[in-house]
């Protein structure tokens, strides 16, 4: 929760900053930080078509799934 706010806020250098997103439109649950991480950079090597076909087959519309975390 505190990092997606982070981002929100634009707290965080990097991509969210740098282009102004604030929409949470996809997100993992992960076990552990490794596991996250390990799937973050397996992603990041990924089609750009890929990654928006996880985003729409999960969440169509690209509503801000923020509200359903808090």
């Amino acid at each position: 929760m505190q990092r997606v706010w982070q981002h929100k806020s634009g707290l965080v250098e990097g991509f969210t900053q740098r282009y102004s997103l604030k929409l949470l439109v996809w997100y993992e649950m992960h076990a552990s930080m490794p596991e996250a991480i390990a799937r973050e950079k397996a992603i990041k090597e990924w089609q750009r078509a890929w990654k928006l076909k996880l985003i729409e087959v999960g969440n169509p519309g690209w509503r801000d799934l923020y509200e359903d975390l808090v």
